[in-house]
C-alpha cells in the first residue's frame, strides 16, 4: 500500500434527479457536465486533471496537489449558482438543475482497486447526502447550489480570509447514527443570509431521513428544544424559533421560523 496523499475533495450532487424520467436525467447529466466545464474553466482550475468517480447525479472529485482551497471555497460556488440561474432561466420545475456541493480535505489513497479508500472520502459523500443541505436548497428557491463545508476548513480558509461573509454561514451538526457518523459543518448558499439559530440541544437519538440518491446515501436528523416567543414588532430574530411538536429535519414535521418560509430553525451548532 502506497502513503495517501493530502487532497482537497469535492463532492457534487443534482437536487430530485431521481425524480426525472429518462430523457431528462440525459439532458441533467450533459447540462451538468458543461456547467462544470465552465465553471472550472472561469475559476481557473484545470478540470482534467480532477480525479473524477462519477455517479450519474453528480460526482466525488480529488483535486490535484496545490489547488487553490481558497478559491474552491470562495468562487467555485458561486460561480456555480450563477451559471445555473442562468441555464434554468425559462425551463420547467422538473427540468433546472440544483446542486448541493460539499467540501473537505484529508488524506486519500489514489491506488484503491475500487475507488479511494479514505475516512475524508466518506465524510464529504456524507456531507453533500445531509438533510440540512437539502433542507437549506429547499429554503431558497431562487438560489441554485448550496454549500456544506467541514468544519476543519471553515476554521482554516472560510474564518481566518474571509474571501466569503462569515455571517452567511450557518454552523449545523452532521449526524447520522446508524453509521457512527457524527461532523461538524457550516452551510453557504450563494447569495442568502441563513439566521444563526443561538442555540443546540444535546444529542438525542436520530431519525434517519428519506432516503436519497446521493453518493453518500446517509441520512442526517437534528432537533431543537421548545418554542420561543416571536419580537413584539413583528421582526426576524435569530432566536425567534416556534415549533409545532417535535422539529426534525428531514421528516413531514413543522419547524417555522419566523420571517423564513419553511423555516430553518431545526439546524444545530457544533460543539
Amino acid at each position: 500500500m502506497k502513503d495517501p496523499d493530502r487532497r482537497v475533495l469535492v463532492a457534487v450532487d443534482m437536487e430530485s434527479y431521481s425524480r426525472r424520467d429518462n430523457v431528462l436525467q440525459y439532458r441533467a447529466q450533459l447540462t451538468f457536465q458543461e456547467v462544470m466545464a465552465a465553471a472550472c474553466s472561469e475559476v481557473g482550475f484545470d478540470r482534467a486533471s480532477w480525479q473524477i468517480q462519477q455517479g450519474g447525479d453528480g460526482e466525488l472529485a480529488i483535486l490535484p496537489q496545490g489547488t487553490s482551497e481558497r478559491a474552491v471555497l470562495a468562487r467555485l460556488t458561486p460561480v456555480l449558482d450563477r451559471l445555473l440561474r442562468e441555464t434554468n432561466r425559462g425551463l420547467s420545475d422538473e427540468a433546472r438543475i440544483r446542486l448541493r456541493v460539499a467540501v473537505h480535505e484529508g488524506p486519500v489513497h489514489l491506488d484503491g482497486a475500487n475507488g479511494f479508500p479514505s475516512d475524508a472520502v466518506v465524510t464529504v459523500c456524507r456531507l453533500v447526502d445531509s438533510p440540512q443541505l437539502k433542507t437549506a436548497l429547499r429554503q431558497f428557491p431562487d438560489a441554485a447550489v448550496a454549500l456544506i463545508v467541514s468544519d476543519r476548513l471553515y476554521q482554516d480558509i472560510v474564518r481566518q480570509y474571509q474571501d466569503l461573509r462569515l455571517d452567511h454561514f450557518q454552523p449545523v451538526t452532521a449526524r447520522i447514527a446508524d453509521k457512527g457518523f457524527e461532523a461538524a459543518a457550516w452551510i453557504y448558499v450563494p447569495g442568502e443570509s441563513i439566521p444563526a439559530t443561538g442555540d443546540r440541544p444535546d444529542p438525542q437519538d436520530s431519525v434517519p431521513d428519506q432516503p436519497d440518491d446521493g453518493p453518500g446515501g446517509a441520512g442526517v436528523d437534528d432537533r431543537r428544544p421548545g418554542p420561543r416567543p416571536r419580537p413584539a414588532d413583528g421582526g426576524v430574530s435569530a432566536r425567534d424559533i416556534q415549533i409545532p411538536g417535535i422539529g426534525t429535519v428531514g421528516n413531514k414535521n413543522s419547524i417555522e421560523v419566523s420571517g423564513w418560509p419553511g423555516g430553518l430553525g431545526s439546524w444545530e451548532s457544533p460543539r
